[in-house]
């Protein structure tokens, strides 16, 4: 029988039929049960609109897309906001970072598609709102260890319980992976931990902290068709000259209060820090513009915010809920460049102070219009300010302010859960990151052409669950973008910049659907067809690409999940993807090839006086595919391709012990 889902990504409690919005949830045992936790999308592969890419170049980072945005990111997660347990993962400049997510110790995910800057502020795309597990009654502790090919190895310890008032969890883990291609070594240590005391005045202190240490994660480069049929698993050769590498160490500590003042008010409020050192070696020494390509990061964050909650009843079965909030943000870079003399720091080339700070009010509105009919309304305003301050004594120096108001609309009806019906219109924006803004035209300041990119979102939706075994989902959806945001390489320089596309269209079908087939049996089936193109877009140079379909999205994305779990402890699963063909370039001349992916995973879970032990072992890519693992947007040289992993094995063992 599947349960009834409640999604609090919205900030309001809600049904998940109820909802206006294309929402999805990933439950416990599909982020953990026998998963290899390589990467996010292990688990995302079966929510429609979701696209990933990446998952082995740990250099670059995960790209996550969502309805086509942050399909152009080179580096780090654009478009869509990422928080953790409240406290955000994406930047006050739009940018986010996967490397501090701790999927073993994650207990859900909630995945909303579309524009939900009215709710998060800049994020196009959507938001992934990720949740810790809460320690449970009973203490334990537990150690995980698997390994597979390409020398990949996990060791992880979890402990945590609850003491009167007191809640803990605390995760630790060890990954290391040589990589399936030629210098892609990865090496991190992850701390986190979260602690929950409630007071007798029915209020509660969340306190989380969470540390990475990345060592080193080794960037293999893209390569060319050419180098590709020669030998899928070498680096690229600059890559290697250079010793193409980063290192990170994040540590995020975060505040969370929450008070109930009676059943119908609750006050929210949130305050963190981050303080994140990073080390980049890009694979040039100077480029063209005087950039130099070892890239020093100090970045400092801090943020308040919180929100207040009221719910006020119409009558006997309706309701208001109202959301009041406020958050402020200030994220400060200090980014150095040195040449990088063939894996060795050289001269200093750029140094500059970045400042952004992101002020945003925001209000959202349930009404029960009738007890079939829920109207939702909601906005935001944003503000903000960047700051360059050049230190190598050139005119770098700059400021620039963006301002944004986004509001949204939805209406939905559902008389039961087996059907309901919902539409929205929505606004979004998505100011462009530092690492955007980089100046094209020199070594320091920023592109003071690049403008936030805007877009209007409209959708028409029906979901519901039919007789506790049927879950459903379809959304269909229109986007008019301005200013698309879209990469481009200037000959010579190695390295990505930015400039705004006029105009574009994105248009889609989404859909979805979980039916448990038998007693423990679950299967899922997910499909998007997506039609994204430049509506207006004069390229520099000439070039001009109207109508042409945007880089980087399949037109056809199809995943199908079967998930089996016996009482006798056994369990077993399957998953097969389909990935339609797409561009890697604006002008359309280089398509990559479709692929299909197949997954095999099994384990037993067994318990007895407090003990509880799990073997399981994994299969991916069975038919031993060859597909890519990346494809790098617009890239210069023809340098697109970043081979995936031939079919490879992992294995792996639990054991943990409640102290009854």
């Amino acid at each position: 029988m599947l349960e009834e889902v409640v999604v609090n990504a919205t900030r309001i409690p809600t049904n998940w039929v109820r909802l206006p919005l294309a929402v999805a949830w990933i439950d416990q045992d599909e982020i953990q049960l026998g998963q290899q936790q390589l990467g996010l999308d292990e688990s995302l592969v079966n929510i429609p609109g979701v696209f990933a890419q990446n998952r082995y170049n740990f250099a670059q980072d995960l790209r996550i897309s969502i309805r086509g945005f942050g399909a152009r990111a080179n580096f780090g997660i654009r478009g869509i906001m990422l928080l953790a347990d409240d406290i955000p993962l994406t930047m006050p400049d739009g940018q986010g970072n996967v490397d501090s997510i701790d999927l073993g110790s994650a207990q859900s995910v909630e995945v909303i598609r579309g524009a939900v800057s009215a709710l998060y502020g800049a994020s196009g795309g959507g938001a992934i709102i990720i949740h810790t597990e809460d320690g449970p009654e009973t203490p334990f502790a537990s150690g995980r260890f698997s390994a597979g090919a390409y020398n990949y190895r996990l060791a992880q310890f979890k402990t945590g319980g609850q003491s009167g008032p007191a809640n803990w969890l605390l995760n630790l883990s060890d990954t290391r992976l040589d990589g399936y291609r030629e210098h892609a070594r990865y090496e991190r240590q992850l701390l986190n931990s979260k602690l929950r005391y409630e007071f007798q005045d029915s209020s509660e202190l969340t306190l989380v902290f969470n540390a990475v240490d990345s060592p080193s994660a080794q960037d293999p480069g893209a390569l060319t068709a050419s180098e590709v049929d020669a030998n899928r698993r070498q680096a690229a050769p600059r890559n290697l000259l250079f010793n193409a590498d980063e290192s990170v160490k994040q540590q995020k500590l975060g505040l969370t209060w929450r008070k109930t003042l009676n059943p119908a008010n609750e006050i929210l409020i949130r305050a963190f820090g981050i303080n994140r050192d990073f080390i980049n070696y890009l694979p040039f020494d100077i480029n063209s513009n005087g950039q130099g390509g070892s890239v020093d990061l100090e970045r400092k964050v801090a943020g308040v915010g919180g929100h207040w909650s009221w719910t006020r009843p119409l009558g006997s079965d309706r309701e208001s809920r109202l959301v009041l909030g406020a958050a402020l943000d200030q994220q400060r870079d200090l980014r150095s460049r040195y040449a990088n003399n063939q894996g060795i720091l050289g001269q200093l080339t750029t140094r500059q102070d970045e400042d952004v700070t992101a002020l945003g009010l925001y209000v959202e509105n349930a009404w029960d219009i009738s007890p079939a009919w829920v109207l939702t309304a909601g906005a935001r305003w944003d503000d903000l300010d960047y700051s360059v301050r050049d230190r190598t004594g050139g005119n770098g120096s700059g400021d620039t302010s963006f301002q944004q108001f986004s509001p949204m609309l939805g209406l939905s009806w559902s008389r039961n859960p087996s059907l309901g019906l919902y539409g929205n219109v929505s606004t979004s924006f998505d100011p462009p990151t530092f690492t955007e803004l980089a100046n094209p035209d020199g070594p320091t300041g920023f592109n003071q052409n690049l403008d936030p990119q805007t877009a209007t979102n409209y959708e028409l939706g029906a979901k519901g669950v039919m007789t506790n075994r049927l879950h459903y989902e379809l959304a269909v959806f229109h986007i008019n973008v301005d200013d698309e945001i879209v990469p481009f390489e200037l000959e010579g320089s190695g390295q990505s910049f930015f400039r705004n596309a006029g105009k574009s269209t994105h248009n889609g079908v989404e859909a979805g659907l979980t039916l448990q087939l038998a007693p423990g049996l679950t299967g899922r089936l997910a499909y998007t067809w997506s039609d994204f193109s430049f509506k207006s877009f004069s390229a520099p140079g000439g070039g001009h690409y109207d109508g042409n379909q945007l880089p980087g999205s399949p037109e056809n994305q199809f995943n199908l999940d079967f998930a089996w779990q016996h009482s006798s402890g056994f369990y077993a699963g399957a998953d097969f993807l389909y990935v339609g063909s797409f561009y890697a370039d604006n002008a359309n001349t280089v398509e990559t090839d479709a692929y299909f992916l197949s997954n095999l995973r099994a384990g037993f879970r067994w318990n007895s006086a407090g003990w509880f032990i799990q073997p399981f072992v994994g299969l991916d890519n069975i038919f031993n595919e060859e597909y890519m693992d990346n494809i790098r947007i617009n890239a210069a040289f023809g340098r697109y391709y970043e081979p995936a992993p031939e079919r490879n094995i992992y294995a792996g063992v639990e054991l943990s012990y409640g102290f009854n």
